[in-house]
């Protein structure tokens, strides 16, 4: 009988696409991927530590496995095991995997059970090549992530993640090509490409080529229908940038912009390396190749220091922009980051108050967005069938739509009509 295996991934698309890899390598190793929820002889926690509620959910997840499955072993991989190495022995797991050595997950899990010990696989991430994981599918049966470029060389003042994740390195153009083309095979219409800090692609390679190079590169894929882009910086947004893109049609208009704050004093605080105003225009460019761009972003409300006038002026900012949609989250120190020392820490119940005002600004914008839409025709990507038996997918604005008729896996015409919660019904049109 073959052994299971059953995996639960918290964080970022990035997490999600090196839990792909891994699952796909126990899956060359004979084993049968089970739910997550479901009794398994391996279970596998891909962990976040961006924030200390990342830090609680991970830890409470390990634990949860090891009672419900106490002769399972337990593999704690990600971010937190890079962070907490051996402090994690106590959790019971059998293997702690890093932000390395993941293309090994198998083979050390193995070690480790043949063995009777427990494995801490966690070095340090001084000068370390990309680590060329691969994968062949990925969870659903439309779009793929696909990890094009790891690491992080800004050190803003809250951020954890360059010392979980190490400095940046990019992926080579021609493995690019390769997985892009084998995702493509596979029947995914639509790409997502990621990386930790994925403005910084290609700075470390030899011949130093762009994000837009390996962009188009994408788009050159037979099969590849849609690309869409992973969280950027302003900075990314350059005149050649933008010229370039516009050229590809499948690149699909949603740009999700990490704005972190709308208060030039606060930004500097963070040492995000731009202002507001550089983040204004760096979104006009966009828009002026793309009218219609839905812009996501991040927000950290409560940042040390940060005054009801500086949060007002985040607010006022958001207006300005127009956002689609705004992720909140209120600051969350981390041992180690200056920011976690720094005076003028906000109460949680200011901070409270602050999120609960953003979100609500930021419901109001994207409903303001989606309001803009009604009556125009956009090509969705049917992903799935509901109970009631509509289908429902994503414009390339990343419109969540729901229409009735088609089947999942196709691109249709839609004509969108309503709104309906968070997203839009339409009418398939020819």
């Amino acid at each position: 009988m073959p052994k299971t295996v059953c995996f639960t991934t918290l964080g970022c698309k990035v997490n999600q696409y090196d839990t792909q890899a891994m699952l796909e390598q126990f899956e060359q190793n004979g084993y049968v991927v089970v739910a997550g929820n479901a009794p398994a002889d391996v279970c596998v926690i891909n962990t976040c530590t961006v924030t200390g509620t990342g830090d609680k959910k991970s830890l409470q997840l390990v634990r949860r496995f090891k009672r419900r499955n106490p002769q399972a072993d337990i593999v704690v991989t990600g971010c937190l095991a890079q962070r907490m190495g051996e402090e994690l022995l106590e959790t019971g797991a059998r293997l702690i995997l890093g932000t390395q050595y993941r293309g090994r997950v198998v083979e050390m899990l193995h070690k480790a059970i043949a063995e009777d010990v427990q494995l801490v696989a966690v070095d340090t991430l001084t000068a370390v090549p990309y680590e060329p994981l691969v994968i062949h599918n990925h969870e659903g049966h439309t779009r793929a992530v696909m990890k094009i470029q790891e690491g992080c060389n800004n050190h803003c003042t809250y951020c954890i993640i360059p010392s979980v994740r190490g400095n940046i390195r990019s992926r080579q153009m021609e493995d690019i090509q390769k997985e892009a083309m084998a995702l493509a095979e596979a029947g995914f219409h639509e790409l997502v490409l990621t990386g930790i800090h994925l403005t910084s692609f290609g700075r470390d390679l030899p011949d130093k080529p762009s994000l837009a190079n390996a962009v188009t590169l994408v788009a050159g894929t037979r099969g590849v229908e849609r690309i869409r882009l992973g969280s950027l910086e302003p900075r990314v947004a350059t005149d050649a940038f933008v010229a370039d893109i516009a050229k590809l049609p499948q690149l699909c208009p949603q740009f999700h912009l990490a704005l972190q704050s709308g208060s030039d004093a606060v930004l500097q605080r963070m040492k995000r390396g731009y202002n507001t105003t550089q983040f204004f225009d760096a979104a006009q460019r966009i828009r002026s190749a793309y009218p219609n761009a839905a812009f996501t972003t991040d927000v950290i409300v409560g940042f040390p220091g940060e005054t009801e006038a500086e949060f007002e002026e985040t607010e006022n900012f958001c207006e300005k922009i127009g956002f689609a949609k705004i992720h909140v989250f209120p600051f969350s120190p981390r041992e180690g980051t200056p920011a976690a020392i720094m005076e003028d820490q906000i109460p949680d119940k200011v901070k409270e108050n602050r999120v609960h005002r953003l979100i609500a600004l930021g419901d109001q914008l994207a409903e303001t967005y989606r309001r803009g839409m009604v009556g125009t025709v956009h090509q969705v990507l049917l992903e799935e069938q509901l109970k009631n038996g509509e289908m429902v997918g994503y414009t390339p604005e990343y419109i969540h739509v729901q229409v009735e008729g088609g089947k999942a896996g196709t691109l249709v015409n839609v004509r969108l009509t309503e709104l309906a919660g968070e997203g839009m019904k339409g009418v398939i049109v020819e």
